[in-house]
């Protein structure tokens, strides 16, 4: 299937990293108003994209132990300017999107976790899953908690991505393993789920 790729990530913002540590909460409230293919990509870029080349090469957003990535990015969309919904797996090499569903998805994951509405009424979420195995490979099991602190790293990227664009977000990790697996039709585990969208305008910009 023909790749979709992404607007280019911006690399100055608007506001310092300090000010969205600062900044940074959990917002699970999000308007009836969509999101743009550039924001999106901002997001899966700061999440998981590829950042400076150093020693051991070209790196990417967050760090992983031997750089052994397990983490793979899908965005399960509803309201996003220029994406059907469906659900769709971010491609970090040339910062692109693949389609792997066509359904929208969000009532779905909404039920398989607990009935959070917030995933319901999100143009958007981005669903953190691991490959355990190319972390344990090297590690044995001591690789799960190398895998666990790189999606935490992922997380908080995201975290204050969305802040830096004024955009609302919340890590999810309360849902059923095997249903949210199911929903999406993906190998990897799901590990969270953040649904992403704008502010209400009487938010505090």
């Amino acid at each position: 299937m023909k790749e979709i790729i992404l607007p280019e990530p911006v690399l100055t913002g608007r506001i310092s990293l300090e000010e969205a540590i600062y900044g940074r909460i959990s917002r699970r409230s999000f308007p009836e108003r969509g999101l743009t293919l550039a924001l999106v990509g901002q997001l899966l870029w700061s999440a998981g994209g590829r950042g400076a080349r150093g020693a051991a090469g070209v790196s990417r957003a967050a760090p992983s132990a031997g750089a052994t990535y397990p983490l793979e990015l899908y965005l399960a969309t509803g309201a996003v300017e220029g994406l059907d919904a469906g659900l769709y797996r971010y491609l970090y090499h040339n910062h692109a999107l693949n389609r792997r569903h066509q359904a929208d998805l969000r009532a779905a994951l909404a039920r398989a976790s607990l009935g959070q509405e917030m995933l319901l009424q999100a143009p958007a979420t981005v669903i953190i899953a691991a490959c355990y195995e190319r972390t344990t490979r090297r590690y044995g099991k001591r690789g799960y908690r190398y895998v666990y602190m790189e999606a935490g790293s992922v997380s908080e990227n995201i975290y204050l991505q969305a802040e830096a664009l004024r955009l609302s977000t919340v890590a999810v990790g309360a849902f059923d393993d095997s249903g949210v697996k199911k929903i999406l039709g993906v190998e990897e585990a799901p590990l969270l789920l953040m649904p992403v969208g704008l502010r209400h305008k009487q938010e505090k910009l």
